[in-house]
């Protein structure tokens, strides 16, 4: 079988296990840069081959985290063309190959700082594109991706369909964030288009602002701001925020759509103002103990 056809079978394959159209095209990239760089048949690559390409990336100055993505990307491959299309070639990818990577915790901003990025955001569309994020904690993609059809104005919710994993998820609209919302659709341009965000200058106006376009956004207030954020880093202020403010952990890992109680876990080590309080309310408790007890006198 030609590599060409293994390919276009692998992402016919990759679409039938209804992998987001994101995912399908991050694994076709990586696959393509790896066999650009190949000097050798693709049946023919051996551990050594794929290590040699690892130093390669690392030379590129590659993120771990990115390196591990596309040697993800080049085992699922081999495992298809094992699996499904019968091709008895051995998997060169091996467990140690996998870069060891930090768990740094996740980063949210200080009041100050979400002031000052509010402050500085230009137009009713900005300003509801990052209030969805800060108060419904919905990522970049679900913001771009959003239609009107999903949201429920009465019960100001919102049905996140096909997510992460592709899994379903409610989320809910604070006021600041309904408000924000109806405020941008007030000014919204009459359209067919069904995403709900618009492209508002340039030879793509009218058209859905794509997931980059939305980056770019956050990456022009970032630099008038001077300050370090991300679309991301405001999921991970609304989970601090909920949680500082006692909300469950369980409840936190429904809103953000995670799949495992761990990931929400980690807010937990950067909840400072939940460890406080709960530390001085367990030590009255103590000392009201410690004082009543009559052989401590």
């Amino acid at each position: 079988m030609a590599i060409t056809d293994a390919i276009i079978n692998w992402r016919r394959f990759l679409k039938r296990r209804n992998c987001s159209p994101n995912t399908v095209k991050n694994y076709l990239n990586a696959l393509k840069h790896f066999v650009i760089w190949l000097d050798v048949p693709i049946e023919d690559v051996t551990h050594t081959n794929v290590s040699r390409y690892i130093d390669y990336l690392m030379a590129k100055r590659l993120k771990p985290k990115t390196i591990n993505c596309h040697l993800n990307s080049i085992r699922q491959f081999y495992h298809y063309m094992r699996e499904e299309e019968h091709i008895q070639i051995p998997n060169p990818i091996r467990k140690n190959h996998t870069l060891r990577m930090s768990r740094p915790l996740p980063r949210h901003l200080k009041e100050e700082q979400v002031d000052a990025l509010f402050k500085n955001l230009k137009g009713p569309r900005d300003n509801a594109i990052f209030m969805l994020m800060l108060r419904c904690g919905m990522r970049v993609e679900e913001v771009a991706n959003l239609t009107l059809k999903v949201i429920d104005f009465k019960r100001r919710r919102i049905l996140i369909e096909d997510g992460k994993g592709s899994k379903d998820r409610m989320v809910y609209m604070s006021n600041d964030a309904l408000n924000a919302f109806l405020e941008y659709l007030r000014v919204r341009p009459a359209s067919k288009v069904k995403k709900v965000f618009l492209v508002e200058k340039g030879p793509l106006t009218g058209q859905p602002i794509s997931i980059r376009g939305i980056q770019k956004r956050m990456e022009y207030y970032a630099r008038r701001t001077n300050l370090r954020i991300s679309c991301h880093h405001l999921r991970h202020t609304m989970a601090t925020q909920l949680l500082n403010a006692d909300a469950e952990l369980v409840t936190i890992q429904d809103l953000l759509g995670h799949d495992s109680i761990k990931t929400t876990q980690r807010y937990c080590r950067i909840s400072n103002l939940k460890v406080q309080r709960d530390y001085y309310k367990a030590m009255e408790v103590i000392m009201q103990r410690t004082a009543g007890n009559p052989n401590n006198s």
